[in-house]
């Protein structure tokens, strides 16, 4: 990726272009939990770092990015699992990164004075072991500029036998409600496919406070050495992301919205999307925004080319907004 240039007539010339941008971009311009946002697309924690050096990607424009949410927060520093980290499968990607970063008192004093919050909305994502830990993640991104909080409810609870809190409705709401006490801004519960019936816990995450959700987290997989007759990755299994799981994860998205239309609760849906075709797949079922992660690492400027093709799509459906297609498949 190449750094962006500060050279004067380089930059004369990139605000008279995002001039021209803000005009097209109206277009595509929607509403999410009060936030305006220059375009349905957002970036998904893990995926860009905590943002400051994607932002600086040569190419790089707030009228093709609508949201950037930063990498998952712990309350203190965390060193992450052993490697390898990161395998390659056929259609995606394993990750088992282990929630590796500095600690929110860190992001919120070294890091987030260095976003500029004028070229799009910034989302912490909050991560706890426990429900006390996740309050106080929280509660210091509260009294920080993030414009909404994302909670990683995939995180294990330690006090359970290190079962995942989104993978069991009641837990999930007792994060939320918890969190919901300590935070005025927009909450995003991130849910795990990794369960029985996630429509049961989005209606359970939503009596206890929610605004939002993003669906879906990564199906968990495994891959083997078959010559040294052992996992690939250090943790043993990880995260499967990438267009493998796109079907799994529309399907989630569309019992998510079930759940959420006639109460207005919007939701990030994720889950493989690399082209307009599945952004606009993604929003028929449900979601309001669309999530693109994997997608990044073997394409830095593919939101390019979505927001084009969204563009190209409101265009052909005579639609005001993309919000007009929100939902809209037929049964």
């Amino acid at each position: 990726m190449v750094p962006k240039q500060q050279d004067d007539h380089q930059q004369d010339g990139r605000d008279q272009d995002q001039a021209g941008q803000r005009t097209e971009q109206n277009s595509l311009a929607v509403d999410f939990c009060g936030m305006q946002l220059n375009n349905p697309i957002a970036l998904l924690s893990g995926c860009v770092g905590f943002g400051e050096e994607y932002t600086r990607v040569e190419g790089f424009s707030n009228r093709d990015v609508g949201m950037i949410c930063l990498k998952g927060t712990t309350l203190e520093p965390r060193l992450g699992n052993p490697v390898h980290r990161v395998y390659e499968t056929p259609g995606g990607m394993l990750n088992a990164i282990g929630l590796q970063n500095p600690g929110v008192d860190y992001v919120i004093k070294k890091i987030l004075p260095k976003l500029d919050f004028s070229e799009t909305r910034f989302v912490a994502n909050a991560c706890g072991s426990t429900i006390e830990e996740y309050v106080e993640v929280v509660r210091r991104f509260d009294d920080s500029p993030v414009d909404a909080i994302e909670l990683n409810i995939s995180c294990p609870n330690v006090k359970a036998g290190g079962a995942a809190f989104g993978n069991d409705p009641e837990m999930s709401a007792r994060v939320v409600e918890a969190v919901r006490a300590v935070t005025n801004k927009p909450l995003i519960t991130k849910l795990s496919p990794n369960q029985t019936d996630i429509a049961d816990n989005a209606r359970r995450c939503i009596e206890a406070g929610t605004d939002a959700f993003a669906a879906v987290n990564t199906l968990m997989g495994m891959a083997i050495d078959i010559h040294k007759k052992r996992p690939v990755l250090g943790n043993g299994q990880g995260g499967l992301s990438g267009p493998a799981i796109k079907p799994a994860a529309l399907l989630k998205v569309r019992q998510v919205y079930q759940v959420c239309a006639e109460q207005n609760i919007p939701i990030i849906g994720q889950g493989g999307i690399s082209s307009s075709d599945d952004a606009i797949e993604f929003m028929l079922a449900g979601a309001a925004l669309v999530g693109v992660g994997t997608a990044l690492f073997y394409d830095p400027l593919v939101c390019h080319k979505i927001s084009d093709g969204l563009e190209a799509y409101r265009q052909a459906e005579a639609a005001d907004s993309p919000m007009q297609w929100v939902g809209q498949l037929q049964a």
